[in-house]
């Protein structure tokens, strides 16, 4: 339960605002035992605060609320909101100046410090103010304001009633609800004051609640004449979230016209607009709007160096559960990311890198900014960002230039933290290292102890186990006097290819019919098949032939993946003669003849030149 305070800071702006609006006699309630370091900002913007009103919690004293007599005030209000205009939302993180001091609000008289108060006698004190004539003085007050602030005025008071836990149905809430019902019936608030009075409705009453209605009406009105503005759509799209109900039609509607509303405006979109946006789509899991999504991610990239981290993090990470990518956002990334580097967030980089892992993007300016930042400030990341840095790196398959500083540091960080490491973080941190030909000895032998199966029993899963088993295989291909034990023989998979391919991608059905039939007229036959199983558990195809299409690759890039290279790799020790076919290089092929030659070429590079013409 928060103090008495959280709710009397409410009221007093709500009545501060009232006494410069309309000349009262006599100031009503204002609570006197409010810390002097909380920052309460009583003027008409305050109220007019974009989200659900978050009361700020201070220290409480004995809580007094009292009657006290003022003089009218002559704080000079600032005029309401005009339609079209945009509040500025300030940015919070980096690269972003720090707002101008604002003067300190006058407060009243504090009273000398006293223990803090209960949750029983704070709500003993809250249920004496609500009996009171205090707030519906202040009701009959706000009834003689205009509409938006009337109405800022009756959300800011159900948003205490909010925040309190008082039911639908007590007398107050009852009788702030009725007030809002008649001013609704007006029809001639502003969009952001319908969405501030929906959530607040939403948050008392639910879906049933007959101000919401009327407010999704109404909001369903302005979006279909489309007359929101950008910071006005942010806000029905934040207020959808909360209450958005998937059965309704009308809703349905409404969220399908919005969003062809903010595509025609997506450019006039600021960097936390961008962000909240995407974050509501994710809430209503609303996949459908790939357009928008698309559009949001392009707006993105030209507003990226106006992102805080905390943004950033959001963005990519709605970005990610989409599974859209856009060039130039990766372009703006790698522009910005360099800079960053020695006071950036680790969640921010832990989450870059996440993002480039999850939409193949290999990219060496941000690679190389995570790989100096982790050899720097490894120490202060934590074990499951270190996991995403390094898995990113070793799915990716780069090296980056300080590479032995990097795997010294994370030596050092799995020597100190080892037991810190959840069992699936720390194999797929050793399994990355294998993808880029690192091997950390002393803690691969930590996993092949007769303990570690243990450990991992309820982690245990096909992704696991094949990363266990291709563990095993790397340390008996390359360190031969480490062996695994006999614990770990029934943990083996008998072949990597899945479901998933989380260990080889087979090859695109169309680029294995184009390179099929020049590979019979090479080879002979038609018994060539592309899917044969090796001891290893690696599918091959008859001949040494290891066609690589676009799926292989990095998306930005021509280099293999990790799981690919490192196939390659051990096809190559275990006896195999592999031989690349790039896809790239293939298609350049236009005729038959060109074809059989290049594959010739290709195949036979030391045997048996000879003269191919194809029939």
């Amino acid at each position: 339960m928060k103090s008495i305070a959280c709710f009397s800071s409410s009221v007093r702006a709500a009545c501060q605002h009232t006494s410069a609006c309309f000349p009262l006699n006599r100031a009503p309630l204002l609570c006197t035992h409010l810390d002097r370091r909380s920052n309460m900002d009583t003027t008409v913007e305050h109220l007019r605060a974009t989200p659900l009103r978050s009361f700020h919690s201070t220290h409480v004293n004995t809580a007094v609320v009292q009657q006290v007599s003022a003089a009218p005030s002559s704080t000079s209000v600032p005029s309401p909101w005009k339609r079209g205009d945009e509040p500025t939302v300030q940015q919070l993180g980096r690269r972003v100046p720090k707002p101008a001091a604002r003067p300190a609000p006058h407060l009243p008289p504090h009273s000398p410090r006293a223990n803090p108060q209960s949750n029983a006698a704070a709500r003993v004190n809250m249920q004496a103010l609500f009996e009171g004539d205090g707030i519906p003085e202040l009701c009959s007050r706000l009834a003689d304001l205009p509409s938006n602030d009337r109405a800022e005025g009756l959300a800011t008071l159900l948003g205490a009633c909010v925040e309190f836990d008082l039911s639908a149905d007590s007398p107050l809430v009852l009788r702030l609800m009725n007030e809002c019902l008649q001013l609704l019936s007006h029809r001639d608030l502003g969009v952001a004051q319908l969405c501030h009075l929906g959530e607040v409705s939403y948050s008392l009453e639910g879906h049933k609640s007959a101000a919401l209605t009327e407010v999704l009406d109404s909001v369903g009105v302005a979006v279909e004449e489309n007359v929101a503005t950008p910071g006005e759509a942010v806000r029905v799209y934040s207020l959808l979230a909360q209450c958005y109900d998937p059965s309704s039609p009308r809703q349905m509607f409404m969220l399908s016209t919005l969003n062809r509303h903010t595509q025609r405006m997506v450019h006039w979109l600021k960097a936390t607009q961008v962000s909240m946006i995407l974050q509501s789509l994710l809430k209503l899991q609303h996949r459908q709007a790939i357009t928008l999504v698309l559009r949001l991610c392009h707006r993105a990239s030209q507003v990226f160096q106006a992102f805080s981290d905390e943004e950033v993090i959001k963005v990519l990470s709605a970005l990610m559960i989409f599974g859209q990518h856009d060039v130039k956002l990766l372009a703006a990334m790698e522009k910005d990311l360099p800079g960053w580097n020695a006071f950036c967030d680790p969640e921010l980089l832990s989450t870059v890198m996440e993002y480039c892992m999850q939409m193949r993007c290999r990219s060496e300016p941000i690679f190389e900014a995570v790989a100096e930042n982790f050899v720097c400030q490894a120490e202060q990341h934590s074990t499951l960002q270190i996991a995403k840095q390094i898995v990113a790196m070793g799915r990716l398959n780069y090296l980056p230039q300080c590479s032995s500083q990097m795997f010294k540091k994370l030596e050092s960080i799995l020597s100190t933290r080892f037991s810190q490491f959840q069992p699936r973080s720390l194999i797929e941190v050793l399994h990355a290292c294998i993808h880029l030909e690192r091997f950390p000895l002393n803690y691969m032998s930590k996993i092949f102890s007769p303990f570690f199966p243990t450990k991992t029993k309820e982690i245990l899963d096909k992704n696991t186990l094949g990363q266990l088993t291709q563990l095993h295989l790397e340390t008996n291909l390359y360190v031969l006097f480490i062996r695994a034990p006999d614990c770990l023989t029934p943990l083996h998979v008998k072949k990597f290819s899945s479901e998933d391919w989380a260990f080889e991608t087979p090859v695109e059905s169309l680029f294995y019919r184009r390179i099929k039939g020049p590979l019979i007229l090479l080879l002979g036959g038609k018994l060539y098949s592309s899917r044969i199983l090796t001891p290893s558990g690696y599918t091959v195809g008859k001949h040494p032939v290891f066609p690589t299409c676009p799926v292989m690759s990095c998306a930005n890039t021509r280099h293999l993946l990790g799981k690919e290279a490192t196939k390659r790799r051990h096809l190559c020790r275990m006896g195999y003669e592999v031989v690349q076919i790039p896809y790239f290089d293939f298609e350049r092929m236009r005729t038959r003849k060109e074809q059989v030659k290049y594959l010739h070429n290709k195949i036979f590079p030391t045997i048996f030149k000879f003269s191919h013409q194809s029939q």
